[in-house]
């Protein structure tokens, strides 16, 4: 009897030891998978310089209730973003990050990409409604990009006058006042990412110092504040894509589109009538446009992305910017 109670003491005192020596490599691997977890947070915080990695081609999704998106409107590519409703201040961005990196008094004069860019709808000089960034300044479109699909053509000298809006991938986009499913990211020639709105790449001016400076207005006749839609700023409402200097004759009704510039008979042309928008059969292959009177060219279905008015014949669309372009015309 006494020796049977001595195995059962050591038995028990055994699995005690296992026991405790189980609990504690437990603890130590829970304590190193914590450590790691910190260390890939820490690795993975970024800064404001971005790192140029070209996105994957997926199409975008948005959403201003503080998801995780791909790039939205006229994007290019998966940037795993996080739009944020609101401003950057009231999601608490850390202080001299993102758009608060350049002072007032401190020209834009050099493209960075940030970890995190405000859109805001407000006011700056006469532009209302124009979209503004973080510290206030004015936010420019230019005419010699593309909507549909989203280009910049805005490089090199180009850029350093005109700092394009850029964000880290994986950063974030505070929207207030703007739709998030007009904005977007687009891959720009150098691999960093610059953010759209309306479809339309976005910029700095070099020479606005101040909040509600608006010195880049009607540059060169090229540059614009940019609406919360992506319209031109300051112009009247349907009149955005229209050069002041371009008389329209009397509407036309229907126009006939060939494949080829002046007028060809080497590809199918193709006819297109009615009131208001019309879609054309085959988007995007026109190369000259027969019409009597006027109307509106658009680059996207149902009157939307970059837009052109034309007085009748136009023998070379090339010669307008509009060649292989046409997605729906305008009459009336």
């Amino acid at each position: 009897m006494t020796r049977t109670t001595t195995d059962t003491t050591s038995s028990s005192r055994t699995r005690a030891g296992v026991g405790a020596k189980y609990r504690g490599n437990a603890a130590l691997f829970a304590s190193l998978a914590a450590a790691g977890a910190l260390l890939l947070s820490a690795c993975g915080g970024g800064d404001d310089s971005g790192s140029g990695a070209k996105s994957d081609g997926s199409h975008a999704s948005s959403s201003a209730n503080d998801q995780a998106a791909d790039s939205g409107y006229g994007g290019s590519g998966s940037m795993d973003l996080a739009f944020k409703s609101g401003t950057a201040k009231r999601n608490s961005a850390p202080a001299k990050t993102g758009d608060w990196a350049n002072p007032p008094g401190k020209p834009a004069a050099k493209p960075v990409q940030r970890k995190w860019v405000q859109l805001s709808a407000g006011r700056a000089g006469a532009l209302d409604p124009v979209v503004v960034n973080g510290a206030g300044f004015t936010l420019y479109r230019f005419d010699k990009d593309t909507a549909a699909p989203s280009k910049s053509n805005c490089n090199d000298a180009c850029a350093t006058t005109w700092p394009p809006v850029l964000v880290n991938p994986g950063g974030k986009i505070f929207v207030d006042g703007v739709d998030p499913s007009a904005v977007g990211v687009i891959t720009r020639d150098d691999g960093t990412h610059q953010v759209t709105v309306g479809g339309w790449p976005v910029y700095r001016f070099s020479k606005d110092l101040k909040p509600g400076d608006t010195n880049g207005q009607g540059v060169g006749g090229t540059w614009f504040g940019v609406q919360p839609d992506g319209q031109k700023a300051g112009q009247p409402a349907g009149q955005d894509e229209t050069a002041p200097d371009e008389a329209q004759q009397a509407p036309a009704t229907s126009a006939v589109l060939f494949d080829d510039a002046n007028f060809s008979d080497n590809g199918p042309a193709q006819g297109v009538a009615g009131k208001g928008c019309q879609n054309v059969a085959r988007p995007k292959v026109t190369s000259s446009i027969s019409m009597s009177g006027s109307a509106k060219i658009w680059s996207g279905r149902d009157c939307t992305g970059e837009s052109k008015v034309v007085n009748g014949d136009v023998a070379d669309l090339a010669t307008v910017g509009f060649d292989n372009k046409i997605s729906s015309v305008k009459f009336g």
